[in-house]
């Protein structure tokens, strides 16, 4: 076996070619986007013979040139294939270790990964969000091109054709061109599931709509409740019944089983009628409202209230100009992955810059609408290899089905988001933070000052948020007036908000008192087993009042039952 044919006479020059064209492709990326930002004002700092951005990029080019040559006289040993143990899941099955050429493959493909992640990170770039940006787009450049994407560099797709016969190949044809004609990748099967009827069943009904939303009211499930209620505002930019999926993951039925009174809005999938929409119509007409027609049918003053994501920005906007007027309307607050603070936005922050909002606000701003399907492919594009890149190999290299999973139903079935809405909440939020500053904003004809809000509030952020990173989530705590709790749940977004409590999976971090480093909170703070609905639960009911009769019936004489829960509006296509 010589050098130049490598092991099984496999010859590595090609694939040493696409490690350098990779690199060659981003470094080539930097060096243009660094004359962009130069353009647009951005300074860098000098790149010298002998600065430290210079030796340090030079260190890597020797390290990376001295690894792939380690790796090559690995590959050359009698057995012909590494002995490291590679944890990436994309490439953690036999067939890729089976064979000398595609374990070279993976394990080329990993270095070469590295070494760009390295040298994006050393580019010298002294504007944090263009950093961001940068380091951010040589993610996705490199999740693109990971060599399980593709049929020819993928052993899983050549075995499993084998073993078919062919049949995974023709099955791949038609899931691609199944997902053509829907205009989406398949991430679950979508036959599985139905809204009303096996999701979002806990019984209740519509008892208000308007143009916006439709206001829930939930059945009581315990012989008594709380005298004061609960709220619950989703976010706008997708359905609420992320927090109503199956009964036995329901928060809206924990809720009621613990005795709460629960009320939840029910945002419309707006459509064209809807696109003059802005941000202050859904502060008045939506969360003001509902809170107004929570107070008169529960005879409650002041009820609790909960906001998910989007759903807590708006929730603390409304209650921060409720209190403007003079009117304080909620007895506490509950902000679940939560940002009220968009200094450090995370990766959503790479889609938000000058242009692409003043593009929005010239064409979509003074009405229209940001289409449900932008939000989905901007929301896949922060974790590719998990909403992206897993399904493309799966369903198109090796023809599998999907399988059913409701928390992929809930992602698929997108909402629309009326461009007035759109348009005012990405300047005012991720592009120049301005909900933070005092009086800065009028809103609802209002000035809107956080620190308004006086009651109790229970900030929930989740470790492994790639939407809203938990640190950012924590700088909330500040702009609030009032006692605040904070609690990190473990995992993401959307998993570590619903993890039931009678799984009682994962874990959660209390304690660590209002300090100003979110950081220094870890480190003081006191991890417990389970899920926090349990934490969260016995929290409120602190603020719910005594035990009562439960309300005989939904509504009252002027709001009457419209339709069973979940109601027409979470049922609306995008």
């Amino acid at each position: 076996m010589s050098a130049s044919s490598g092991p099984s006479g496999f010859d590595p020059s090609p694939w040493l070619k696409v490690g350098q064209d990779m690199m060659q492709g981003v470094l080539d990326f930097l060096a243009q986007q660094k004359s962009q930002l130069e353009k647009a004002g951005i300074s860098f700092p000098p790149l010298g013979a002998a600065s430290n951005e210079t030796e340090a990029l030079q260190v890597l080019q020797r390290d990376f040139a001295q690894r792939h040559l380690s790796l090559w006289a690995e590959m050359l040993k009698p057995t012909g294939a590494g002995t490291d143990t590679v944890s990436d899941r994309r490439f953690v099955s036999s067939a890729w270790s089976e064979s000398p050429v595609f374990d070279y493959i993976r394990r080329a493909y990993l270095l070469n990964a590295e070494y760009l992640t390295r040298t994006a990170d050393a580019v010298p770039v002294t504007d944090r969000n263009a950093r961001n940006r940068q380091q951010f787009l040589v993610r996705q450049y490199i999740d693109l091109m990971s060599p399980a994407n593709f049929a020819a560099t993928n052993p899983d797709f050549v075995k499993q054709a084998i073993e078919t016969q062919g049949e995974s190949i023709t099955q791949g044809i038609r899931n691609l061109i199944g997902d053509l004609e829907k205009g989406r990748i398949s991430m679950t099967d979508e036959t599985a599931f139905e809204v009303g009827r096996n999701l979002a069943i806990t019984p209740g009904a519509v008892i208000f709509e308007n143009e916006i939303f439709q206001l829930i009211q939930y059945r009581p499930a315990t012989t008594k409740v709380r005298e004061r209620p609960l709220l619950i505002v989703p976010p706008c930019i997708n359905k609420f019944y992320i927090l109503d999926l199956q009964p036995e993951n329901s928060f809206v039925r924990f809720a009621v089983e613990q005795g709460v009174t629960v009320f939840l809005v029910s945002w419309r999938n707006p459509g064209l009628a809807q696109g003059r929409l802005t941000w202050d119509d859904y502060i008045e007409e939506g969360v003001l409202r509902a809170i107004a027609v929570v107070r008169e049918v529960s005879g409650a003053e002041r009820p609790n209230t909960l906001g998910f994501c989007v759903g807590g920005t708006l929730l603390a906007s409304a209650l921060a100009i409720a209190a403007a007027r003079g009117a304080r309307l909620a007895e506490s607050c509950t902000f679940l992955t939560t940002l009220l603070d968009f200094e450090e936005p995370g990766d959503l922050g790479c889609f938000v810059d000058q242009a692409s909002v003043a593009a929005k606000e010239s064409t979509i701003g003074k009405g229209g609408l940001l289409s449900g399907r932008e939000f989905s492919s901007v929301f896949s594009a922060l974790r590719p290899n998990d909403l992206i890149w897993n399904y493309v190999v799966d369903n198109y290299l090796k023809g599998k089905a999907p399988t059913a999973f409701d928390l992929l139903f809930w992602n698929a079935d997108s909402t629309n988001v009326p461009g007035p809405f759109a348009a005012w909440y990405l300047r005012n939020t991720y592009l120049e933070n301005n909900l933070r500053v005092p009086g800065k904003l009028i809103v609802a004809g209002a000035p809107l000052d956080l620190g308004r809000i006086d009651c109790p509030s229970y900030f929930l952020a989740t470790r492994e948020d790639h939407i809203v990173p938990w640190r950012s989530s924590y700088l909330g705590r500040r702009l609030v007036g009032g006692e605040t709790t904070f609690v990190l749940g473990a995992s993401g977004h959307i998993a570590g908000v619903v993890n039931p409590a009678s799984k009682n999976r994962r874990s959660y971090w209390t304690g660590g008192g209002e300090i100003a480093s979110a950081d220094q909170w870890l480190a003081q703070a006191t991890e417990a087993g389970g899920s926090w609905w349990s934490h969260w639960i016995r929290w409120l009911h602190q603020y719910s009042g005594k035990e009562v009769a439960p309300p005989k019936q939904v509504g009252n004489r002027r709001y009457k039952k419209i339709e069973p829960a979940p109601g027409r509006f979470v049922k609306e296509p995008a």
